[in-house]
């Protein structure tokens, strides 16, 4: 999709039509008009007043004359060794200067190399122009010169240079015997450690560990991490306590203190593997918080000190405007648009004077994010010296929380009054309300992409791989206005060659693999263009089916699934395995209201899914209980009973081996046979989402100790290590 500045205008459409298609807005959608209030507040989500016909024709008219007096796009975004053309006012004069500090100059003279345009003429960019961020420059006459960030990216992303797998982990949820109530960056490292020496694993991804929201007027925080404040920095709730260096130099009174802190989190670790309590993020993180104030403290050696101070360069105004929310959260509670007006503005002379009345808690909340830094690239460097090829796989989330830091720091490139969602289809007749503002993509090409490209340069820093989560999103979004129901929103179209390209340029920066989560309702060729990028998908067995004429519907065969994917049994929006082949996910769902259809309905699908897929375990020569193989005649006949669980997990993982995937993820909880979902889709006083702990078969709680020395698990990784040097 072009960019607004250089879409075309259509013919014969009305000016709301053509304003709509200029800012990349779907005024249909599957052959239905979309409503023009929907249209309004879309537009007016981008600083667009077409209200009414007046207003439209005048928004219009501006817009023309913008883009006729301009004389460089706002940004360009090309892949390397692909010439492209650069639309010029006839005359203007151009030149390249290189992110190194060399100039290139644009265009040949006329005729050769120019095409002649409506606005001017058009000329080639060098082809050769080095992978980077440069800026292009132009000079018309007597006008001032004017520049525009010219971004190249590389054409193809490298993927993994072999064959690996992988534990898929929700971090929270799986504790030590020294974490306080709840994973820590220090158990993820052990968890790299011990899986990839001992097991031969490749990588761990992670749910995201964006710094989430604080607490409301109740209480309480929301515990899911696709809705986090902040996607720029990563939560505190994550540090290890006893991993902090100055924790090493607390004098007696303030040891006591913090000892005090790691008593309540002892206390809590207690409560969820033993009393089988929730995860309590919120009391989880009043301790380590009360415990991090006293070692805050503590006076940093000078080397300490010269690492923090290089750190604040580093992160510069973005980590400023996150620690500054921060410290006026605790004054005026986390809503930002409920502050007093002069603080809504990140700019203003109000927030800078808060910001020097608030020095000291700006400075805590910086050296916070110091200190997860810190400890995340322990952990990347804990994978990578345990020989994982890959190592940590970060998530990236859609989106963040209206009221957090992010909304408020960067609300110039988010639309207000808008949220992400999904159109309705045939699992949700009324579609989806996420409650994440969008991105502005006509903000996000005046500021040349640089705060998408600052939140991925983030992610990606101490990451062997970035999941992106709603991969499509960098293509189209579903937008929702405010006060209206999904059903009545449409699409925002993004410029994908330049949101593909940002990612392109900043992944192969930190040397990372990409994978983009493509399940759902994909249109017709984003796949692919994904995959030409070097982008992986990601393959679900349950979802993987042969529709083609021959196959109908049926499982697809392991030697025809893609290979530049991430596959997988389960997400964790998706039923473990265990209550997958037990058929438990339909009858919770059905106990929670979830179900659309009649229960006998919903189970004779879900059992002839299973029978298909158990048959197709069959036919591979990898099922060994009765009907589906050879066994013992005193078995039990159905692989769903609880003694053969494991079997069919084990055969459903050595299933995904036989594709030629080159990343295969395994949900950890399905090692020791944890039947709970961690997310139930749909639900949320209803069920404890995002809070529960890593468990065995029964739903008793399992420490990453436990994990590491229970028998499934060897027996388990013998499957994998065993298929996987079959399948080289």
């Amino acid at each position: 999709m072009a960019p607004a500045a250089h879409r075309p205008f259509p013919a014969g459409a009305s000016a709301l039509e053509t304003l709509a298609h200029a800012y990349g807005v779907d005024t249909e959608f599957e052959g239905r008009a979309v409503p023009p209030d929907t249209l309004h507040a879309v537009l007016a989500a981008m600083g667009v007043d077409a209200g009414s016909t007046e207003a439209a024709e005048e928004a219009l008219a501006g817009l023309r004359a913008r883009r006729a007096h301009r004389l460089l796009p706002r940004a360009i975004v090309l892949r390397a060794g692909v010439g492209t053309e650069v639309p010029l006012p006839a005359g203007a004069e151009a030149w390249v200067e290189l992110e190194d500090g060399g100039t290139v100059t644009v265009g040949t003279p006329f005729p050769r190399g120019l095409h002649l345009t409506d606005a001017g003429e058009t000329r080639p960019l060098p082809a050769d122009l080095p992978v980077g961020r440069h800026t292009l420059c132009a000079r018309l006459g007597d006008r001032a010169s004017t520049a525009a960030p010219l971004l190249v990216a590389p054409h193809r992303l490298a993927g993994p240079t072999g064959r690996s797998w992988g534990f898929l982990v929700q971090l929270y949820s799986l504790l030590s015997e020294r974490s306080w109530g709840m994973g820590d960056l220090a158990d993820l490292a052990e968890l790299a450690r011990w899986s990839g020496h001992t097991l031969g694993a490749g990588f761990v991804q992670m749910n995201p560990l964006h710094a989430g929201m604080p607490p409301g007027p109740d209480g309480h925080s929301d515990p899911s991490p696709y809705r986090p404040s902040s996607r720029r920095f990563a939560d505190p709730v994550h540090l290890r306590i006893e991993a902090v260096p100055e924790y090493a130099y607390l004098a007696p009174e303030a040891r006591e203190r913090v000892q005090d802190a790691a008593r309540r989190g002892a206390r809590l670790r207690e409560g969820v593997l033993i009393e089988e309590n929730l995860i309590d993020r919120d009391a989880v993180w009043a301790a380590k918080r009360e415990a991090l104030e006293v070692i805050h403290a503590v006076p940093r050696g000078v080397g300490r000190e010269a690492a923090y101070r290089a750190f604040l360069r580093r992160e510069g105004d973005g980590l400023l405007q996150y620690a500054t929310w921060c410290a006026l959260a605790e004054v005026h509670g986390p809503a930002w648009r409920d502050w007093p007006s002069g603080l809504r503005d990140p700019g203003s002379a109000a927030v800078a004077r808060a910001r020097v009345e608030l020095a000291h808690r700006v400075d805590f909340h910086s050296w916070l994010a110091w200190l997860v830094d810190e400890q995340l690239g322990a952990a990347q460097a804990a994978a990578r010296d345990a020989g994982m090829p890959v190592g940590l796989v970060h998530d990236l989330a859609v989106g963040v929380h209206p009221d957090g830091a992010d909304a408020w720091a960067l609300q110039h490139c988010l639309a207000a009054g808008i949220s992400v969602g999904a159109p309705p289809d045939a699992f949700n007749a009324h579609g989806q309300d996420w409650a994440l503002p969008p991105w502005r993509p006509d903000a996000l090409a005046d500021t040349g992409y640089a705060p998408y490209a600052e939140l991925l340069r983030a992610n990606l820093r101490h990451a062997g791989a970035l999941r992106v989560d709603h991969v499509m999103g960098l293509f189209r979004l579903w937008w929702v206005p405010q006060g209206r129901p999904p059903t009545e929103g449409t699409y925002v179209r993004y410029d994908h060659e330049a949101m593909l390209g940002v990612l392109a340029l900043e992944a192969y920066r930190a040397g990372a693999i990409v994978i983009g989560e493509d399940l759902g309702t994909v249109e017709p060729g984003v796949r692919e263009q994904l995959a030409a990028r070097g982008v992986l998908g990601t393959s679900v067995l349950w979802f993987e089916r042969d529709w083609s004429e021959q196959g109908g519907g049926s499982p697809l065969p392991p030697d025809r699934w893609r290979e530049d994917c991430l596959a997988t049994l389960t997400t964790h929006d998706l039923p473990p395995t265990a209550s997958r082949l037990s058929g438990d996910h339909v009858e919770l769902r059905h106990r929670l209201g979830l179900l659309s259809r009649p229960l006998a309905e919903e189970q004779a699908e879900d059992e002839t899914e299973r029978e298909e897929w158990l048959g197709e375990l069959a036919r591979e020569g990898l099922m060994t209980v009765p009907p589906y193989g050879e066994g013992p005649a005193a078995d039990l006949l159905e692989p769903a009973d609880g003694r053969h669980l494991p079997d069919a997990v084990a055969a459903l993982h050595r299933y995904l081996l036989r594709t030629p995937a080159e990343l295969v993820g395994v949900w950890l909880p399905d090692v020791l046979g944890d039947p709970r979902p961690q997310n139930l889709p749909g639900t949320s006083s209803e069920y404890p989402n995002w809070r529960l702990p890593v468990a065995d078969a029964d739903g008793k709680p399992a420490t990453l100790d436990q994990l590491a020395a229970a028998e499934r698990t060897e027996e388990f990784a013998a499957v994998m290590r065993d298929e996987s040097a079959a399948g080289e």
